[in-house]
């Protein structure tokens, strides 16, 4: 996908968070996110779009931790997410091709790495606020959801810092029904040490899941049911994943 494209899913599903949090209340619970509520998460995600602002506006190079001021009023905290939201995307989209700052992830370049990654960031959260008010969260475009599969496998989950491994070595492979069948199809070799992803997939593997772009980004998300997935082989790579694949 193109930085363009992303930009405009982080604009879309950054009103949409807005809209379905807005419309469930500061109170109501957020059932992919235990211990959340609704002002929980509207504040996290805020917070997220500020700090991806300054590397991004400003060109900073060193990391710093995420932070911001956020609303004590309830009632200023959705208006208060729609303003960063919206100076966020206003800043990707007047960024040089160029732009040098830091980021974190493997990317073509910093610009393409941080409208890739507020994309998915807003994207998951979204269907956080979505099923927070009780509805079915809006669909995820099938590409996009192969690309954030590929970004949490061979982005996050290959750092040193992720927390999904095994004493004895293991391999799961992720594979979509209903996009590039032959592209989208990952193996990745679980051990004591990072997971190394390989793409695509070849060979056999102790535990193999499928489903559609959509099911599998949302489920190894943890924001999907997994009973929707078809699984063949050792069902129990799945459950070591559901254990030790959150994101923190």
């Amino acid at each position: 996908m193109e930085t363009a494209e992303f930009i405009e899913v982080l604009r879309r599903d950054g009103g949409l968070l807005a809209d379905a949090a807005e419309a469930a209340g500061p109170d109501a619970r957020v059932p992919s996110c235990p211990g959340w509520r609704v002002r929980d998460l509207v504040r996290h995600q805020g917070a997220v779009h500020r700090w991806a602002t300054r590397f991004v506006a400003e060109g900073r190079t060193r990391p710093e931790p995420i932070a911001a001021e956020t609303p004590e009023d309830d009632a200023q905290l959705v208006p208060w997410f729609r303003e960063g939201h919206e100076r966020l995307v206003a800043a990707l989209d007047a960024a040089p091709a160029d732009l040098e700052c830091w980021y974190f992830l493997k990317a073509p370049s910093p610009l393409a790495f941080w409208a890739r990654r507020q994309a998915h960031e807003t994207a998951v959260h979204r269907v956080d606020a979505e099923l927070a008010l009780g509805r079915t969260p809006s669909p995820v475009e099938p590409r996009f959801a192969a690309d954030g599969i590929d970004e949490l496998l061979a982005g996050f989950h290959i750092r040193e810092r992720s927390r999904v491994r095994s004493e004895k070595p293991v391999t799961l492979r992720v594979r979509t029904v209903d996009t590039d069948t032959a592209r989208d199809d990952w193996l990745a070799r679980v051990s004591a040490g990072p997971m190394v992803v390989e793409r695509p997939a070849s060979g056999e593997a102790d535990c193999t899941v499928s489903g559609t772009a959509e099911e599998l980004y949302l489920t190894l998300w943890n924001r999907g049911p997994y009973e929707k997935l078809q699984v063949t082989g050792d069902a129990s790579l799945l459950d070591l994943w559901r254990r030790t694949a959150g994101i923190g």
